[in-house]
């Protein structure tokens, strides 16, 4: 074995990818087709200087080292700058050598894309092999799992304070980004102040090869043009002590004002990946521990730790073929809520076998888990080939399934299946407080494009949502007119006797019996609802859409003049959204959709019932005003929150039911059905 050891210097003449005429860029270094390196990002810099090194083992000093250059870009895909090859074999060993590469496109040859300096060491390594047959017998013999990450960063934006006026009216629209490697965070915009209040918290992921360093930069948003840039800062975590929340204030670099954060510093999560012959739930000793970890008895204690999941990625059979020559190279991505974690792959192979163990902590019981299988190119984005999404309440412990897999959208099967095993344990209190409180929010989301097929979806959710409430009325008007003389009576009796015997506390009881009654007619089968196929057609219909898009983008070059227009579009097709989404998840709570849902609902209306019953409203209200007024005094950085409306956020709507439905395999397209039809 040999050791490389690579000192990137620095780039010159790169191409420019953003609008301002330069580029934020980054380079990865590629090593048997996985990546080995990652540099830091130079912000807006043709000319960057990194000086950063790099210790990469080689087995086999005839295969290339592969270098990218790409400009980072806020959102899911950064622009591919360019790539060279570095020949091992043309060095000397043992000998410094300064190398200079030419950046290349494969798609431009021509074009002039910059070049990158190194400066390389190749040196024989022969006690290398030892430690690899040590740490082989360390993972299968003696059950050490490889920690991913040694520590978990909780950020809590709390506000700007005079910040720096950029709009014409003396004000701003500020957000903020975050960076910390390769993990990204935008908080939402504050419209019109230079002292915005976000109380916003998420978490990153502490590595330990990555720099501890989070880059902050504060943006204006402005509408039809690029944003303006307010300042910059940065948070060195290695100067922080851990198990402990600090308070900071951090000065605006190249700007004014300054930001408060809260920032705190945790072991790390037992998120883990290892070989199938590594299962922590059939160790005996193990298994005890999560147990007991998540018993009732434990129900207070480290209320954000709710549960323990345990994945097994076996295998995927008749994959799409998404190379030339009729094969891929399929990888897994496997993903809770911000939790990303990725098999090696398997080069060449339509029926790929992983065998790998994934475990995560739940921190929310109604989090969904998304596998999805890429094929993996050199020069490119990797190409997708299926996905299945799996809500954590409906795995069923310890089975082995094949999950047909969808296409991005979630709403249809495309080609090939993949096996799973997976294993769920959970405190259901723990998990029952949680509901209550604000859900987790993936940062690393798609931007919200304008759609026409989105546009009318979600028009005519809401048109659904609306009509319900219409009918209703037309259903009362007509008890009003006689129009059925023995509703009519019926009607008036109830209206009687309800209004002369109301109390408050008659409420909930109703929406108790609702749900009583719901869960009756699904446990008799007397259920007739019929499956909801109209969110689905509509689905389908956006993916087609989606499709032609992808072909025509080229075309709609004109969009970018409409960019104010169609930001006011977008922001109707959300509230749209929005206000369905609403109207289904409480439709969805009252059709036990999702029974542990259900059963918090009737849990909480029972409580609700018996306090209306006994204690009078101005003792009630008493208490709730006395809450309100004094919390921003008990707890100043609090993030507020609305019990209810988190509660509701974890029902799923109808699009959500449609993309979690498991589709059936069909075994006409199993690959053993295709060898016995096909035995030549």
């Amino acid at each position: 074995m040999y050791q490389l050891d690579v000192t990137l210097r620095r780039g010159q003449n790169l191409a420019a990818r953003d609008r301002g005429g330069t580029s934020d860029p980054y380079v990865k270094f590629k090593l048997g087709g996985k990546e080995v390196f990652r540099s830091k990002t130079i912000h807006k810099n043709l000319n960057p200087v990194w000086e950063e090194k790099a210790c990469i083992l080689i087995d086999n000093p005839r295969e290339p080292l592969y270098i990218k250059v790409f400009d980072y870009d806020f959102g899911l895909q950064d622009d591919f700058i360019g790539s060279a090859f570095l020949d091992l074999t043309s060095l000397e060993l043992n000998r410094q050598t300064d190398v200079t590469l030419s950046l290349k496109d494969p798609h431009y040859p021509d074009h002039d894309l910059g070049s990158i300096l190194l400066s390389v060491l190749l040196a024989p390594r022969e006690e290398q092999r030892e430690v690899f047959q040590t740490q082989s017998l360390r993972l299968s013999d003696l059950h050490r799992k490889s920690q991913l990450w040694r520590g978990i960063v909780s950020v809590t934006l709390i506000e700007g304070r005079e910040l720096k006026a950029m709009d014409a009216n003396g004000l701003s629209d500020p957000y903020v980004k975050f960076r910390l490697g390769h993990q990204k965070y935008k908080s939402k915009i504050v419209p019109k102040t230079l002292n915005p209040q976000w109380r916003e918290q998420f978490d990153f992921h502490l590595y330990e090869e990555r720099g501890g360093i989070i880059d902050i930069t504060v943006w204006d948003k402005d509408a039809g043009k690029k944003d303006d840039f307010i300042g910059r800062c940065q948070v060195d975590l290695s100067t922080l002590s851990k198990e402990q929340t600090h308070k900071l204030e951090m000065p605006l670099e190249e700007g004014e004002g300054c930001l408060v954060l809260l920032v705190t510093l945790t072991a790390s999560a037992a998120v883990t990946i290892s070989d199938l012959s590594v299962n922590s739930l059939e160790d005996q000793k193990e298994r005890e521990e999560i147990l007991k970890r998540y018993s009732p008895m434990a129900m207070f204690h480290n209320m954000k730790d709710v549960g323990f999941l345990q994945v097994k990625v076996i295998r995927a059979e008749a994959l799409m073929a998404a190379d030339v020559t009729g094969k891929s190279d399929p990888f897994c991505v496997v993903e809770l809520n911000n939790d990303r974690l990725l098999t090696h792959t398997v080069y060449k192979n339509l029926n790929p076998e992983w065998n790998k163990i994934f475990t995560f902590n739940i921190k929310d019981i109604h989090s969904v888990l998304e596998v999805t299988v890429y094929d993996e190119d050199r020069d490119r984005s990797a190409d997708f080939l299926g996905k299945v999404a799996i809500p954590l309440l409906s795995i069923q412990n310890g089975e082995q399934k094949a999950y047909v897999l969808k296409n991005k959208q979630l709403t249809g099967p495309t080609k090939g299946v993949i096996y799973l095993e997976i294993d769920v344990i959970f405190n259901a209190v723990k998990a029952s407080i949680r509901t209550l409180m604000p859900k987790e929010e993936k940062y690393i989301e798609e931007e919200n494009r304008l759609s026409k097929q989105l546009l009318l979806r979600n028009f005519i959710r809401m048109k659904r949502c609306i009509m319900v409430l219409i009918n209703a009325a037309y259903y009362i008007s007509s008890c009003f007119d006689w129009d059925s003389p023995p509703r009519s009576l019926a009607a008036f009796l109830l209206f009687l006797f309800v209004v002369w015997n109301f109390e408050l506390y008659m409420i909930p009881l109703a929406l108790l019996l609702l749900l009583a009654w719901n869960y009756f007619l699904i446990v008799s089968g007397k259920d007739n609802r019929q499956h909801d196929t109209v969110v689905e057609d509509m689905l389908e219909d956006e993916e087609e859409e989606d499709d032609r898009d992808d072909k025509d983008s080229e075309k709609k070059g004109f969009m970018n003049r409409l960019y104010a227009i169609q930001e006011v579009c977008v922001s109707v097709q959300n509230i749209l959204d929005e206000v369905a989404s609403f109207g289904e998840r409480i439709k969805n709570t009252f059709n036990w959709t999702v029974p542990f849902l259900s059963w918090l609902a009737i849990v909480a209306l029972s409580v609700f019932t018996i306090i209306l019953y006994f204690i009078p409203l101005r003792y009630i209200v008493l208490v709730w005003g006395i809450n309100k007024f004094t919390k921003k005094l008990r707890s100043p950085y609090a993030i507020d929150n609305n019990e209810l409306l988190d509660f509701l956020s974890r029902v799923p709507s109808d699009v959500q039911v449609v993309q979690y439905h498991e589709l059936k395999q069909d075994p006409s397209h199993s690959p053993s059905k295709r060898k016995k039809n096909n035995p030549g």
